[in-house]
């Protein structure tokens, strides 16, 4: 990656950053404020299409077993498709209230997100996640 996609690297993570905080504070419209209107989230179980499935989904959710909880969260990397698309990889995992830790790898997934810039401002398009699945 040359340093001329800083900014955008930097937006990115602020993106996803802002998405986080917004978990920890059980704040479904914050959490979906950087998503486009046609987002589509898919884990496992289910699928979300669009912003506002989505936020009603995890409204619902931050009002019941996900209450107090929050997410650990790491970054395994970005590439750039053009000038106004990236995909980041991550590996996240929920802490549920009181926890401070990840107990193992049984909540732990690997995380696709597919970003694009509209009118200048990175938004969160899609959304995809796969648990992580123990060597053979």
């Amino acid at each position: 990656m040359s340093n001329s996609r800083t900014d955008d690297v930097a937006a990115i993570q602020a993106v996803l950053a802002d998405s986080y905080r917004a978990w920890a504070a059980g704040d479904a419209d914050g959490m979906v404020a950087d998503y486009t209107e046609d987002a589509t989230a898919i884990m496992t179980g289910s699928y979300r299409d669009g912003r506002d499935v989505i936020r009603l989904n995890m409204a619902a959710a931050f009002a019941g077993p996900l209450a107090g909880s929050t997410t650990h969260n790491e970054q395994l990397g970005i590439r750039f498709l053009g000038s106004d698309a990236a995909i980041v990889i991550s590996e996240s995992a929920i802490l549920f209230a009181g926890e401070t830790e990840v107990p193992g790898d049984a909540r732990k997934v690997k995380a696709t997100w597919v970003l694009e810039k509209r009118d200048g401002r990175w938004l969160i398009a899609a959304y995809h996640n796969s648990p992580v699945l123990a060597p053979a």
